[in-house]
Order: structure tokens, then sequence, then C-alpha cells
């Protein structure tokens, strides 16, 4: 059996059709980008791409916004709080001078100084960039992390 499915994380769809398919409109797709929320695929030509892990990673967006009640500061907030470094087992000399580390204001993939363990990783294959989306709820997330 030939399977013609597309990856989970290649990004192939533009932004207009990622708005279709997740049922978010365009210009709040595009806030979330500029808040950091999401990390879209960039081309050479600066047009922006979408896989279906975005599309999903949108939806739990949604999600907190309309039924959890958080605001996007709020979202971006909850997001800073994920332990990277205990995902990505860091050391704690490269916690040092890690701004993901010390930064409780914005998510890892945002950080300006990172850890060397990160440096060259593409955050949009970070485990710690999609593990949101793998958890119906933040508290599952961290129950998990703990546990």
């Amino acid at each position: 059996m030939e399977n013609n499915s597309i990856a989970s994380t290649t990004p192939v769809y533009t932004l207009s059709v990622t708005a279709d398919l997740s049922g978010i409109p365009v210009h709040s797709i595009r806030q979330y980008i500029d808040k950091g929320l999401v990390i879209p695929f960039k081309k050479k030509s600066s047009r922006n791409l979408f896989s279906q892990l975005d599309i999903l990673r949108l939806k739990y967006i949604n999600k907190l916004l309309t039924e959890d009640g958080l605001n996007i500061a709020g979202i971006r907030t909850l997001l800073a709080l994920i332990p990277c470094w205990a995902v990505r087992h860091c050391s704690e000399k490269e916690r040092e001078s890690c701004q993901a580390f010390l930064s409780v204001t914005y998510p890892c993939w945002e950080a300006s100084e990172k850890g060397t363990l990160c440096k060259n990783t593409n955050c949009r294959e970070c485990e710690v960039y999609g593990i949101a989306e793998n958890y119906p709820d933040f508290k599952s997330f961290i129950k998990a992390i703990i546990t």
C-alpha cells in the first residue's frame, strides 16, 4: 500500500490555506507569529509556510484563547514556563548563560542567547516547541515532566 500522506512537520500550506484548515483568521495567525507563539517556515521569498503540526498548534492556541480564557500574553507566559532545560537535559553550566533558562517572559525559541545544546538547533523541529500540542491541557504536560 502506497502512503501519499505528507509528514506532519513538512511545511506545505500557505497562510490562507492554513487559515482555512485551522478555522483561524489570517490576521490572527499573523498576530500569533508576531508574538512568538508560532514559528512558520520562511521561504527565501519571505513567504510563510505551515505544516500539519503548525495547524495543530494554532488550534491549541485558539483553544487556550476561547475555551480556557487566556489572552496572548498569558499564553506566551505559559509557553515560557516550559522547562526546556529539563526536556533537553542541559547541564548546569549550559543553563548559566542561557537566556531560555534565565528568562520567564518569553518561550525558549525566542531566547537571544541559547546554550550550546540549542545554539544550532532549528526550533521548529525541537521537541520543546512541539510539546504543548501533545497534551490535552498544560497541567497534564507538567505532570508528565515531574513524574
